[in-house]
């Protein structure tokens, strides 16, 4: 799983720290720090945080696996 967190828009409410924080650390008030490859363990975590984010600042990818390999497994049988 890849995060990647838009600084710029992040207000510093620290929701996602509140709900991951394996994953999202406040440093200070408002600078947040995080981890961009978090663990598959931390899957629920993050979902919750990314959910919780008011300004919609956390961006992740392979949240929804199975999802995103459907695709891939269909065109694989199309001829």
């Amino acid at each position: 799983m890849r995060l990647v967190v838009d600084l710029n828009r992040c207000q510093g409410y620290a929701q996602c720290a509140f709900l991951a924080p394996d994953v999202f650390t406040m440093h200070g008030d408002e600078g947040l720090l995080y981890n961009p490859q978090a663990d598959a363990a931390q899957k629920e975590h993050v979902a919750r945080a990314v959910a919780a984010c008011p300004v919609q600042a956390i961006l992740v990818e392979g949240l929804d696996e199975p999802a995103a390999h459907a695709p891939r497994e269909e065109a694989s049988h199309g001829r």
